[in-house]
């Protein structure tokens, strides 16, 4: 039996009307997909099919989540997945994916297989930049990140770890410094009045 023969949809022994189908993703989905990012999950598809006589009307519900690792800290983070993705499908004459809301596939083929529409559905409501909210990363990591910023003599180090700093400490409680108050002012205004500006 094929990784993803139970994301074989039998296009052909459905009658005219409305089918639902229901598929479970886990780690092991996204480990047969050999998907670097997500490490787990716990995924319901709901997919609902509508077959009109001469094309079948496919829409996806994908909820649940994820397990990712932080880019900043290397900890898991669990995203949560609330998807969905709807695509037509008819029979032509040889396969055509040109368009995004259309999949024309060969009179010949009984079966679709929806592994990779729901894949690249995860995937796509997935961000590029994997991190947690802000003070929720791992302190630890976070120290060591700070001195080898600064051990490594980044131009940027100085305010970065800044940043870092008021990023680990959130949860710790009430600042003197006005909530909104964006670190990269603060360094803006020591420069203006160092170098005093004046005409």
């Amino acid at each position: 039996m094929g990784k993803f023969t139970a994301f074989k949809l039998p296009l052909k022994s459905l009658g005219v009307g409305t089918h639902e189908f229901d598929y479970k993703l886990d780690k092991q989905f996204f480990t047969n997909m050999e998907s670097a990012d997500v490490r787990d999950a716990d995924l319901d598809v709901h997919l609902t099919v509508v077959y009109k006589g001469d094309f079948y009307d496919l829409t996806f519900a994908i909820t649940g989540d994820v397990t990712l690792i932080c880019d900043r800290c290397l900890d898991d983070l669990h995203f949560p997945i609330d998807a969905s993705y709807h695509i037509t499908v008819k029979y032509g004459d040889d396969y055509n994916d040109d368009s995004d809301e259309v999949l024309e596939i060969p009179e010949s083929d009984a079966t679709l297989n929806v592994a990779y529409m729901i894949y690249d559905t995860v995937v796509l409501a997935i961000p590029m930049k994997h991190v947690h909210p802000l003070g929720k990363c791992n302190r630890q990591m976070s120290a060591m990140l700070k001195k080898h910023r600064a051990q490594a003599g980044d131009e940027d180090a100085d305010l970065e770890n800044e940043l870092i700093d008021e990023i680990d400490n959130i949860d710790a409680g009430p600042s003197s410094e006005p909530e909104n108050t964006d670190p990269r002012w603060n360094a803006l205004r020591k420069l203006s009045s160092d170098d005093n500006f004046t005409e």
